[in-house]
């Protein structure tokens, strides 16, 4: 597999059109058959004008309260607790949440880093769809190059039993999210019972190594080389039942 960083990208303001300023870079880059365009969540927000400021936040007296205990900004606290469904866990400069699209993560997803010099005091939340904004950029792209490629959005998650940040797919288009080998037999002619690969976000996680955390500026990423053995799917193939929740 190969692993090609898309540069030149300009800074992304609200209301661009992003699937048409990649097509538009991308005639630079040849793309193939296959292909999987992994961009990261930070400019699909930025480009779907999710920007809020916090200084225009109405505070819930509930929101303060949590605030408090858990050491952060009660306006972030209040936008938090918007665009969750549930509190999972919340500690001292920790707050987990079930976000509103089903993801299980810290603050839910709404973010202060790397949103551009314009937006001080501003943050940014999740794209309202991310399975729909890879569609749109799919399909752009298949309008550009005739190609059939997959487009993933990216997102950095932090791990409950390990250190560290790592890249998932919050977006799918055009690929196989989950790959399940449940029935299939190993090397050894055992019947595997459990085994299912989450092949997208093994895919944004090997692009988030060359997108990075910081001033990297390399917010989309080519990977080529990946054979698709599934149907395509949307991330939602990726969310564990809450039934199945073992954990909390």
């Amino acid at each position: 597999m190969q692993l090609i960083a898309l540069e030149g990208l300009p800074e992304i303001n609200s209301g661009d059109d992003l699937p048409e300023l990649l097509a538009n870079r991308l005639r630079g880059t040849p793309l193939f058959e296959g292909d999987i365009v992994v961009v990261t969540q930070k400019i699909v927000s930025k480009a779907e004008d999710r920007f809020v400021d916090l200084s225009t936040v109405t505070i819930s007296a509930k929101s303060r309260e949590l605030a408090a205990r858990v050491n952060k900004d009660p306006a972030l606290v209040e936008l938090v607790l918007r665009e969750s469904d549930a509190i999972v866990r919340e500690a001292p400069n920790v707050l987990i949440t079930r976000h509103k699209l089903g993801h299980v993560m810290a603050n839910s997803g709404i973010d202060a880093s790397n949103v551009g010099p314009s937006n001080t005091g501003k943050v940014l939340l999740l794209p309202a769809n991310p399975d729909a904004s890879a569609l749109a950029i799919r399909r752009r792209l298949a309008d550009e190059f005739g190609l059939d490629i997959a487009v993933l959005i990216s997102d950095s998650f932090g791990r409950p039993w390990r250190l560290g940040t790592v890249d998932v797919a919050i977006g799918v288009a055009g690929m196989a999210a989950l790959i399940d080998q449940r029935g299939q037999c190993d090397r050894d002619g055992r019947v595997l019972q459990v085994t299912q690969i989450a092949a997208a976000d093994a895919i944004a996680a090997a692009a988030g190594l060359i997108m990075g955390e910081a001033d990297e500026g390399i917010p989309v990423v080519i990977v080529r080389g990946w054979k698709d053995p599934a149907a395509a799917q949307t991330s939602a193939a990726l969310l564990r039942p809450q039934n199945e929740d073992l954990f909390r």
